[in-house]
């Protein structure tokens, strides 16, 4: 009988999150939209009330298919246009 260790290392090692900014005012929020179901609504509804409350600006980047990682174009158009990304998904 053979027996396998399952404890090995599985993929690359665990990256840094980049910090948050201190302030929003003048900062440009993206949302990176799934298009699930109600996913877009609520990350509208969160930039927005962002937008109001400290001046920042809001804008939509959608990704066509909720099964699959964003494309690179995607992904570059968030790091050229905005400072910081809400994403998430709702059903």
């Amino acid at each position: 009988m053979q027996v396998y260790d399952p404890t090995g290392a599985v993929g690359p090692p665990a990256s840094e999150r980049a910090g948050s900014p201190a302030v929003l005012a003048g900062k440009r929020i993206g949302i990176l939209d799934n298009t699930k179901p109600n996913a877009g609504l609520l990350l509208d509804r969160i930039a927005h009330r962002l937008a109001e409350r400290t001046g920042a600006e809001v804008t939509v980047v959608e990704k066509k298919n909720a099964a699959l990682a964003a494309p690179d174009q995607v992904l570059g158009r968030l790091i050229d246009e905005v400072d910081l990304v809400l994403t998430g998904s709702a059903d």
